[in-house]
């Protein structure tokens, strides 16, 4: 363990270190693209903290949700009593439920068509894609179409893509890419998703 004078000399070494490269940073004068993905769970709790942040900081906020259907989620729930978040909710569920790829194929384009207007109206700080590279593993959207929508985007507009095995092309473009890893889970314990944590 150091002594108190050099753990002094070495937390001045790195204030000095950070403040060279906060002076050094630049605004990039647009949204950024941020993905989180990975086989760990808190892709979406990630990016839901995030919309809190935004929040905080009186933005627009929007998610659109690509899989999840008619799921009750406490978050959901939440942004909704809250009042301040344009939430579509546009997927038929899990694509094991749903068994029907032309069904879900149309939903996750009918999601991306109202995600491209919210992204392109300049009418938000902030919008969530949430599990949409999930449509993207599955081919229910290209790639291609979806890097167009997010260039195509409102400079005033970050945008969030969360879901497992997001594409190279997506985490190339993206400004900040986030790879969740699971360690442990509780349901390869057998024990079911709880309320209030898990969803």
């Amino acid at each position: 363990m150091s002594d108190p004078q050099s753990h002094k000399v070495k937390m001045k070494e790195l204030q000095a270190s950070q403040r060279a490269k906060i002076a050094e940073a630049t605004d990039p004068g647009r949204g950024l693209v941020l993905v989180h993905t990975g086989n760990g769970k808190g892709k979406s709790s990630s990016a839901f903290g995030v919309i809190i942040r935004a929040l905080g900081w009186k933005h627009s906020v929007g998610v659109v949700q690509f899989i999840k259907g008619t799921w009750v989620t406490g978050e959901r729930q939440f942004f909704e009593r809250l009042g301040e978040v344009t939430w579509h909710t546009m997927g038929d569920g899990f694509t094991w439920n749903t068994q029907d790829m032309d069904r879900d194929i149309a939903s996750a384009r009918a999601a991306f068509e109202k995600a491209c207007e919210m992204m392109s109206s300049g009418a938000f700080d902030l919008i969530v894609l949430d599990e949409i590279n999930i449509a993207l593993r599955y081919d229910y959207l290209d790639v291609e179409a979806v890097l167009e929508g997010l260039k195509a985007r409102s400079n005033r507009t970050s945008v969030i893509l969360t879901g497992r095995d997001a594409k190279p092309e997506i985490c190339d473009y993206a400004d900040l890419v986030t790879e969740m890893t699971e360690v442990k889970h509780p349901y390869a314990a057998g024990i079911k998703a709880q309320r209030g944590v898990d969803f």
